[in-house]
């Protein structure tokens, strides 16, 4: 063989060489494949992609810039991308198929499971009609997003990548979901989550739904956790609403991570009371002991009322502490979940984390200015309590109550009158003494001591001189007045000797 001919064979033996290594370089990939690629060379409109095979891809520029046309990517950057066709000398790739493609492609998009790129047109029965590579297909509603879909109306006009689900009847029945895809990418986020973060890791997050038990937080896509409500504040009688809104950006710290029992995802518990400072810690400089503040009922026991009277901050307040106007046997009937209420500081115990509370100190001690307000011999007019074997309880005033004692009723000359008094009558009353050191009033009824006082006739009735004759008719005559026999004869003897002086 000549040397010429030996030159032309080593040619064609070195191409048909060549090209199926290049064959072989790409047998590993196929249409509809994503790949992980890194950027090499970027052109005015081209992206070339080292795609691991000895040919390497290319991306319309386009594709990889953002809403203000700016490139999104740099020389090194890692993209995924797919492969949307291929030969031996270029592989074409892109984020989805989009343009002016036809039947083919979408089946070629069918069959490779290769999203493509499609323009909400319209709401249907059921969905959406979808413009893709200038066909319309049909997405249902379940299909669009992979939470419930409140406003259908909201998707119309918007552009998103699709799978194709369900290519039948030769093209005439095309079903595609957006759905699908998020979740790949929700659960590639997943796992990217699981291998990056650990619990007590801090991080940002969105929030996207309160419910009563506490909110939702999503910390990347497709990844979220719940803030209990315990968790949401120092304060327990806050409401998840009190605290954060829908849309909220807050940074939380994760307490536990757990796959769910169904398999899907995570369920993981957050916490934003944990990023802030304990409220214990500064109730030194906040509070002191004879401070009046205004707190929020949080909940009630036998014994007293829990009162917040800052966030995390709870004092007690003790039934006997509630009111100085009434004895309180239930807390209940004096106050109520959720209602506010003036207290005083009476005592504080931050290792404990106790704080004594007063209802009745904070509006006032009644007897602080009894003296000021009654008077020994003042005539008054109460309100009956209660009766008790010796004596009847009236109240004078808002947590001023004194004592009409028995003996005081039974001197009073109207006993009757008195003993008939029910709890609510009103009745005229004198007071006798007051002792403010042992927080007691003693009463009389108020004719009783005008009546004793008026001891001129009893004296009288004792030193006068005795008369037979009128002593011994006075009797028949005395009974309609109620006294004794002496008390109406004297009487009468008084006017006798009154008539002879006269004369």
């Amino acid at each position: 063989m000549s040397e010429k001919n030996l030159e032309t064979n080593g040619e064609e033996n070195f191409a048909e060489l060549f090209e199926a290594f290049q064959s072989e370089s790409n047998d590993n990939l196929q249409v509809g494949d994503q790949i992980k690629g890194t950027v090499i060379s970027i052109t005015k409109d081209s992206v070339f992609v080292d795609t691991g095979s000895k040919v390497d891809g290319v991306v319309d520029r386009d594709e990889l810039t953002d809403e203000e046309g700016e490139l999104t990517v740099k020389d090194g950057d890692t993209v995924e991308l797919y492969v949307i066709s291929m030969n031996n000398n270029e592989i074409v790739l892109s984020k989805a198929m989009s343009g002016a493609g036809g039947l083919n492609m979408l089946r070629e998009a069918y069959e490779n499971k290769v999203p493509v790129e499609g323009k909400v047109a319209e709401t249907c029965k059921g969905g959406f009609r979808v413009k893709m590579m200038h066909r319309k297909v049909f997405c249902p509603v379940s299909q669009i997003d992979t939470s419930f879909v409140e406003d259908a109306e909201a998707f119309v006009g918007s552009t998103h990548n699709f799978q194709v689900i369900k290519f039948e009847e030769n093209g005439r029945n095309i079903v595609v979901s957006r759905r699908v895809l998020l979740e790949q990418e929700q659960e590639k986020a997943r796992e990217a989550f699981m291998q990056d973060v650990q619990p007590d890791a801090v991080m940002e997050g969105k929030v996207t739904k309160l419910m009563p038990f506490g909110a939702f937080v999503e910390l990347t896509p497709g990844v979220e956790g719940m803030v209990h409500i315990s968790e949401l504040s120092w304060s327990r009688s806050a409401k998840p609403e009190d605290v954060v809104q829908p849309g909220d950006e807050v940074s939380v710290r994760i307490l536990s991570m757990e796959p769910r029992k169904d398999g899907k995802g995570l369920k993981i518990g957050l916490s934003l009371k944990q990023l802030q400072a304990d409220p214990w810690d500064e109730i030194g400089d906040k509070f002191k002991a004879g401070d009046k503040v205004t707190g929020t009922v949080v909940r009630c026991a036998d014994f007293g009322a829990f009162v917040e009277i800052a966030p995390g901050i709870e004092g007690l307040v003790h039934v006997s502490e509630m009111s100085y106007t009434k004895r309180v046997h239930k807390p209940e009937d004096e106050v109520s979940p959720g209602q506010e209420v003036a207290v005083m500081v009476k005592d504080i115990d931050p290792v404990k984390r106790r704080i004594g509370l007063s209802m009745k100190d904070a509006a006032g001690d009644p007897w602080m200015d009894m003296e000021d307000t009654f008077k020994v011999g003042q005539e008054v007019e109460g309100t009956v309590e209660n009766r008790a074997e010796f004596g009847i309880f009236i109240n004078l005033a808002p947590g001023i109550t004194g004592l009409l004692p028995m003996s005081r009723i039974t001197r009073s000359g109207k006993q009757a009158e008195l003993e008939a008094l029910k709890p609510g009558d009103k009745v005229k009353i004198s007071i006798e003494e007051i002792n403010t050191t042992d927080r007691k009033v003693t009463l009389t009824a108020g004719e009783a001591q005008k009546a004793d006082g008026d001891n001129d006739w009893k004296e009288y009735t004792k030193s006068a001189p005795k008369k037979s004759a009128p002593r011994k008719s006075a009797p028949k005559t005395s009974s309609t007045s109620g006294g004794t026999g002496g008390f109406g004869g004297l009487l009468g003897d008084k006017l006798q000797e009154a008539m002879k002086n006269k004369k």
